[in-house]
């Protein structure tokens, strides 16, 4: 198998988001988690983009054991300069620095050529390459740059000393086929690519990030950028949770990654309270709905056997078991699966009496709870049975 390396940007790209600005120390707590579950890049900040984001890139490279921590910066000397220096603490240090490479970028943005770009990029690579070894470089907006002229870029970055090359789909323009055809053309048209590795950075205002990254990976990409919930600017970015479980559950004959899953429930719960974030109940993988179940049909094949209706068992990602929800949709399995768990072994009869009631209470509440069938069970069917 081979190792797909999963670079988090949660305190880069995630903190981006409106309202989600974290302190120094809730950083700290952030990155040291982060490492704990096995994350092999951890985007630190954008060192000179204020003097919290230098102090925090510093501290995080003091305080992680294990991950590379990494800095971004512009295609502009001084970003570089200042990413390098707070990246000093770091035992494996990275500097993440590049341009726009579309006509769009080109044109509007920068407004330069695309000689110009190719002379910056590779300027921009060799300074960074003066200060660490491992230098990665983004050419963004590479989603709706033509492939030739990206290939010209990806190869002068990559004779210039670049060991790790992001495709970023920076507006989620991209359909999986499309964003996978881009990563296959580099991979095979690009002289010294395997000398870099391949990292696919896929924004999600399409919800398509995920499944763009997993094209990205089945074409050669060996690095995944994400984040926790898959927060980030505009729409998001690809959530780290579903692309570990998707490499697990659905391509692990083919590669791994060395996140402990286990740890992703907890790891979302954190992020979601740190940044006030919180996680859409039918969120993939985490979101309290994720392995609840309300249907009668659903909970009947559940309760029977867990895979009938869930692909990934809760344990897997963190969570103690799936959920019965009692709803008007539920049958009379649900319900005697949930009298059982609090104490009452219903005969047929008693069943069939409480099952009448609770329908009449489960029309009236979106939800029975405990509480509603300890009086259910006591006030009804010990009355009438």
């Amino acid at each position: 198998m081979e190792r797909i390396h999963i670079f988090d940007t949660t305190l880069r790209d995630g903190e981006q988001v409106p309202g989600c600005k974290l302190r120094t120390n809730e950083k700290l707590v952030v990155a040291e988690a982060l490492d704990q579950l096995g994350v092999d890049i951890i985007e630190a900040g954008f060192p000179v983009s204020s003097p919290g984001d230098f102090r925090s890139v510093q501290l995080i490279g003091e305080v992680v054991k294990n991950a590379t921590v990494c800095g971004l910066s512009r295609a502009v000397a001084n970003d570089i300069n200042v990413a390098a220096e707070a990246l000093k603490t770091a035992r494996r240090p990275r500097i993440h620095t590049g341009i726009g490479t579309s006509d769009s970028h080109i044109q509007y943005k920068l407004r330069t050529t695309r000689e110009d770009v190719i002379e910056r990029a590779v300027g921009a690579v060799k300074l960074a390459k003066s200060y660490v070894e491992d230098v990665e470089f983004y050419a963004e907006d590479a989603g709706r740059t033509d492939n030739e002229f990206l290939a010209q870029v990806i190869e002068a970055v990559i004779k210039a000393g670049a060991t790790v090359l992001n495709i970023p789909d920076t507006t989620g323009y991209c359909m999986p086929h499309e964003y996978g055809a881009k990563i296959k053309y580099l991979a095979e048209n690009v002289k010294g690519i395997h000398k870099a590795t391949l990292s696919t950075h896929c924004h999600n205002d399409l919800g398509m990030a995920t499944a763009n990254s997993i094209a990205g990976v089945e074409y050669g990409a060996r690095q995944v950028e994400c984040t926790i919930n898959g927060i980030g600017e505009r729409a998001g970015n690809t959530s780290l949770e579903e692309v570990v479980m998707i490499i697990k559950h659905r391509l692990g004959h083919l590669y791994n990654t060395g996140i402990y899953t286990p740890g992703l429930k907890s790891m979302s719960e954190m992020v979601s309270d740190k940044m006030g974030m919180p996680v859409q109940p039918n969120k993939a993988i985490v979101g309290a709905n994720a392995f609840a179940h309300s249907s009668g049909i659903h909970q009947d094949g559940v309760i029977k056997k867990r895979d009938t209706y869930e692909i990934i068992d809760p344990a897997e990602v963190g969570v103690d078991k799936s959920s019965i929800v009692l709803t008007a949709r539920s049958g009379r399995a649900a319900l005697a699966y949930r009298a059982k768990e609090i104490g009452y072994d219903l005969t047929k009869d008693e069943l069939d009496v409480a099952y009448r009631h609770f329908l009449v209470l489960a029309d009236m509440k979106k939800e029975v709870v405990n509480e509603d069938l300890h009086s259910l069970v006591k006030e009804k069917v010990y009355a009438e049975v």
